[in-house]
């Protein structure tokens, strides 16, 4: 399994429209981050979780050329605004895209998207086909995807298990189960969005004490705020098995 970052920012992206902080200003290319997804590659099966605004330019930048589908995590602009550009996918493989998402997810989809699913379509829109998932394990091509629940403050997001690896972002609260679940997870990636406390979101110091309660052998921080500083600076600052992941870093899992 192949699983390359395509974004690792928070919803306003690094650098930040307007901003002269010393993240935004970085010339390191580690400290700039489009919004938060990654691509999984498992032999021919191509997926990615969530569509953010920036899906367009991390698809040419990755080189991503097949999709075969989409998960989703929850329902925020940031997460889901570039859902029109899997047209090319739906072109070049004439045929439609399966979205996955829990109902409230599918539904605010069909709304923001409302005119995909429109009695009478426009030509060239994209083509796709929901898939209505819960809290129970489901399958791809004949790979098991478990979702891990967690709570963004209020809101129920979904983080994701395939096999050792685990993926959870948009999280400021993981229920004891869900920590079951994540059990012998090999290698974890956990949104740490800022050192300062925040409703929403873990805090690098929160992030840090979750990984180590779950203990995976490596551990990679994402959905980042330019408030947390530059990259390099605060990778040095982490303890031994965990880092801050950033966008196009690969990774090739067992």
């Amino acid at each position: 399994m192949k699983v390359t970052f395509l974004g690792t920012g928070t919803s306003q992206g690094v650098p930040v429209i307007g901003c002269a902080c010393q993240a935004c200003n970085s010339l390191d290319f580690r400290d700039k981050r489009f919004r938060a997804s990654i691509h999984i590659q498992i032999d021919e099966l191509s997926l990615v979780i969530d569509t953010g605004p920036d899906f367009r330019s991390q698809v040419l930048r990755a080189g991503i050329t097949k999709l075969d589908a989409v998960i989703y995590t929850h329902e925020h602009k940031d997460h889901t605004a570039g859902l029109d550009d899997i047209r090319p996918f739906n072109f070049m493989q004439q045929k439609d895209i399966p979205i996955f998402g829990r109902p409230q997810v599918l539904e605010q989809i069909k709304r923001e998207f409302a005119y995909i699913f429109a009695d009478k379509r426009y030509p060239g829109i994209p083509m796709v086909e929901t898939i209505a998932i819960d809290e129970m394990p489901f399958s791809i091509a004949g790979i098991t995807i478990t979702p891990i629940p967690v709570i963004h403050y209020k809101l129920p997001v979904m983080g994701f298990r395939i096999g050792d690896f685990t993926y959870i972002t948009d999280a400021s609260f993981i229920p004891e189960e869900s920590f079951k679940l994540i059990e012998g997870t090999e290698t974890l990636v956990l949104n740490a969005l800022q050192k300062e406390s925040h409703i929403s979101h873990f805090t690098l110091g929160e992030a840090v004490e979750i990984a180590r309660q779950i203990g995976a052998k490596q551990t990679y921080f994402t959905h980042i705020s330019h408030k947390l500083g530059v990259h390099n600076a605060v990778d040095q600052e982490l303890p031994e098995g965990i880092a801050l992941a950033y966008d196009g870093l690969q990774l090739t899992l067992d």
